[in-house]
């Protein structure tokens, strides 16, 4: 499934990237651009070819930023969509979403 390719995607390049890195990797017609903190928060936007790769790490600046200041940093090991409440992030996905006409 589309959840399933998003999941694995984003742990393998989260995973194989440095600490403090960003980086865009194509996947099948998807590119995805990957975050990783010096602190370990890592963040990936997967987008098409046609999204700008500038925007897209603006937004995981953003993100990652207000995350870490509304959960604990104790948390972001273990946490899962289950235990961590981050509501911001929808009003994020909203703002950055490209309308076509």
């Amino acid at each position: 499934s589309v959840q399933e390719f998003m999941t694995f995607t984003s742990q393998l390049i989260t995973e194989r990237s440095a600490l403090g890195s960003r980086a865009s990797v194509k996947e099948q017609e998807y590119l995805c651009h990957v975050y990783v903190r010096s602190d370990g928060l890592a963040g990936v936007v997967i987008a098409d070819n046609e999204y700008p790769q500038r925007v897209c790490f603006t937004l995981l600046d953003k993100v990652l930023d207000e995350f870490s200041r509304q959960v604990s940093r104790m948390d972001w090991p273990s946490g899962s969509p289950a235990t961590i409440t981050y509501s911001a992030l929808d009003g994020y996905l909203s703002k950055y979403q490209v309308h076509t006409p």
